[in-house]
């Protein structure tokens, strides 16, 4: 009998979802970045094995929602919480705060999230032996990993598989994600502007892929970067198209090396008023809004 399941990861932001997911599946599918909120949707990862197969879900931060972006982010986590089978609380061990899963989510306890859940605690490389000690002395049942390093990985690997349930897998063994092409390709153009803007700008850009031509050769992609003000498409620019072409150039090789094709990434900036708080523009933009 071959066990299969949702698994969701879930906690703070900055705790390392996307890194977790990224080093679980062997693939560089969710971006990753020190500022925190850059995970907006949920990332679909697949890890399939002989009998098991893993439905793996990076969700956004959870967080107080300011604005209708933070919301769907919000919504879109919550959603992940209650269609899993199992789900890791994965915190920042560096922090020295622990909190129940319901509380980093702001649930009430008759809302907590029902699936047998793993508390686990993220960047072991940063701790030192008697802390990591004093962690799981202090918590038992917990796991202690390094996202980034792997330290501990296969261990929660095993803890997730032995929860599962029986069931058939849901999906090709061959498969790493249930998301298309064009999903990742608008995710690596944002990651490379987070890496290369300060200030609140990385948060008020969204990407929006217009264009995508597999069939050609190379791969044709036209993206629009949205921000909110005049002066934010100015920085995005900068002096002669500096910096647009910077971000295309790199964002070019993440894609290539994801799709193994050769790639002509055609990429333009826009202004998109306000577009974090209009359930409008989200909507139009691929957020769910409810």
């Amino acid at each position: 009998m071959t066990k299969a399941g949702t698994v969701t990861v879930a906690g703070r932001p900055n705790a390392g979802k996307s890194t977790l997911l990224n080093r679980l599946v062997g693939q560089r599918l969710a971006i990753t970045s020190p500022k925190p909120q850059s995970t907006r949707e949920r990332v679909v990862g697949l890890i399939t094995d002989d009998n098991t197969q893993i439905i793996l879900l990076d969700t956004p931060g959870l967080l107080e929602p300011a604005y209708a972006l933070q919301k769907s982010m919000r919504a879109s986590s919550l959603k992940a919480l209650e269609d899993a089978d199992v789900i890791i609380h994965l915190i920042d061990a560096l922090e020295g705060t622990v909190e129940t899963l319901a509380a980093a989510a702001a649930l009430p306890a008759d809302r907590a999230p029902r699936a047998p859940t793993i508390l686990t605690f993220n960047k072991a490389d940063g701790l030192s032996a008697g802390r990591r000690a004093a962690l799981l002395t202090e918590n038992p049942g917990a796991v202690v990993i390094s996202a980034l390093t792997g330290d501990g990985v296969p261990e929660l690997l095993d803890r997730v598989r032995a929860l599962l349930p029986e069931h058939p897998f849901y999906y090709d063994a061959e498969d790493l994600s249930t998301q298309n092409m064009r999903f990742f390709a608008s995710e690596m153009i944002r990651e490379t502007a987070l890496e290369q803007l300060e200030d609140e700008v990385p948060y008020s850009i969204a990407c929006e892929i217009e264009e995508f031509r597999e069939t050609r050769s190379p791969v044709y992609i036209r993206a629009v970067l949205h921000v909110e003000r005049d002066s934010q498409k100015r920085i995005l620019i900068g002096a002669g198209g500096s910096r647009i072409k910077s971000i295309g150039t790199r964002a070019r090789g993440k894609i290539e090396a994801l799709i193994g094709s050769p790639v002509y990434l055609d990429l333009h900036v826009k202004v998109l008023p306000n577009w974090r708080r209009d359930s409008a523009a989200l909507r139009r933009l691929g957020y769910r809004v409810e």
